[in-house]
Parts: C-alpha cells; structure tokens; sequence
C-alpha cells in the first residue's frame, strides 16, 4: 500500500487485542513504531501473511513480484534443457538416475530432468527452485572451505544487506523472540547441524539449503539489558557457487517459511 499518511492507517489493519507479543504495550503504540519506521508489519503475529503481504508498504503491487519470479523462472527451465546433467550433478552434489539430476534441499531430495521440469515431493516454491537451478547452471562447485562470512561480506552483499536484514534476518528475529522452542525445534528439523565452538549462541544451527552453499543461523536471547540478535552466515565460497541475488532469494524464503509455520503453530515462548 503507499505510505501511510498517520499511525491510525497502520492501526486498523489490527486486531486491537493490545496481546503485547509484538513487544510493545498496545496496538497502537505498536502502530506508531510501524508507522516511524521503528518496527515493521510483519512483527504483528496476529496478522494474516496476506495482510502483510497485501499491505508492505514497499511491495510492488498486485501480482508483480510473483509474474517476474515466474518469468526468470521459465528461463532458468529453458536453459537447463540444454545443460549436461551428469556434469552438473558432480558440479553441484547430486547425483543423476536416467534423465533426472537430484540434489538434497533442506534434506529433502529435489529433481530436475532434461526438460527442466521439477520432481520433488516439497512444494515447488520460486525462492527454492530459482536458486536450485541458478546452482546447475552457473554454479562453480567449490566445496565449503568452512570460513563463515556475513551477508555483506559476499561479493555485491554490501549495498543489498540493508533489505537482506530487513526481509530475512529481522522477521526470523521475530520469529524466534516470540516462539523460541518452536524456531529452535524448526531449524533443526531441516537436517540441521552444530556449530564450532566459536560460533555457539542461544540457538545455532547449520542449514543446508543446497548442499555446497550452507548457510548458519545463530540467534542470541535479551540479556543484561541487551536486545536480542538474530545473524545468518555463509561459506565465503557460496557467492562462487550461487549469485548475490539467489542467496538473498534464499534467505528471505527461509525467513517466510519460518513465519508461515509459526503463525501456524506457534504460541509465544514455545
């Protein structure tokens, strides 16, 4: 929707409960903080993922984001029509049976054959299979190498991570402030594995989204007067194996299918 004129424009969109499981004491100061700038939409866990959709004042309008993925997705299909899948299968971890080429997505086996068509048993959503087939095609398969980077830290992350914090690191920080044992039990029921030592927080997980670009979940708890933090990191290679804007594709996915199910199933401080 465009900028709104006033916190009240903010506040209708709520339920009015004044629940405070967005943190602040009622709707409408939670209103005021969305309307400053402060806080955003997607805080409120009371509202429907099509109202925040529907009403992100930074979204591109009806149906216009979606149609592009659809497009460039059409177009990474048509390409793989004409790549080698026994060349990208050792390229990118998978492995090849006949005509389909099967990697392992969040632990989940994910197919591609020669036609591009997608076999998996997952719902086929575009922040998984444009990067899935961004990685066949133009993938380096370098290994991990084990140095985790900050998003910024990759090459062209910089001038994009100010929208990477805000579309994927805050909203998982939602998440997991306000159903804790739900995030914690989600990022690992995705395969997920411990970190180093020096990498441990309240919760801390590593993910494998495709299996040569892992990515690294740590989140901190309030303390001592200190707000919680919530930071994803990644091998420094995975800028070789995948480009800036399939990582950032990937990451703000994760972040909405970690909402999704907590507006599903969670309850605050699960």
């Amino acid at each position: 929707m465009p900028q709104p004129k006033h916190a009240m424009e903010v506040f209708q969109l709520l339920d009015k409960s004044n629940c405070r499981q967005c943190g602040e004491k009622t709707c409408l100061a939670f209103a005021g903080a969305v309307f400053r700038g402060q806080r955003d939409l997607r805080q409120c866990p009371m509202l429907s993922p099509e109202v925040v959709v529907r009403f992100e004042p930074d979204s591109e309008g009806p149906n216009s984001a979606e149609q592009s993925q659809e497009e460039h997705l059409d177009g990474l299909k048509a390409e793989i029509a004409g790549l080698d899948l026994q060349e990208a299968a050792e390229r990118a971890g998978g492995r090849l049976a006949g005509s389909r080429l099967t990697l392992k997505v969040l632990g989940k086996d994910f197919g591609v054959d020669s036609s591009g068509s997608l076999i998996t048993d997952i719902h086929v959503n575009p922040w998984v299979a444009i990067p899935v087939l961004t990685h066949l095609l133009h993938g380096r398969g370098l290994p991990a190498a084990g140095n985790w980077v900050s998003f910024r830290e990759l090459k062209d992350g910089a001038e994009r991570y100010p929208l990477f914090r805000k579309r994927c690191e805050e909203p998982m920080k939602s998440v997991a402030d306000l159903h804790t044992g739900l995030f914690d039990d989600m990022v690992h029921i995705f395969n997920g594995q411990q970190v180093q030592e020096q990498f441990e927080s309240d919760i801390s997980v590593v993910l494998h989204p495709l299996p040569k670009v892992p990515l690294m979940v740590c989140y901190w708890l309030p303390e001592d007067g200190l707000q919680s933090s919530l930071n994803l990191f990644f091998d420094e290679t995975a800028d070789r194996n995948l480009d800036i804007g399939s990582i950032f594709t990937l990451g703000v996915g994760l972040a909405q299918m970690f909402q999704k199910l907590s507006w599903r199933h969670g309850s605050p401080r699960a």
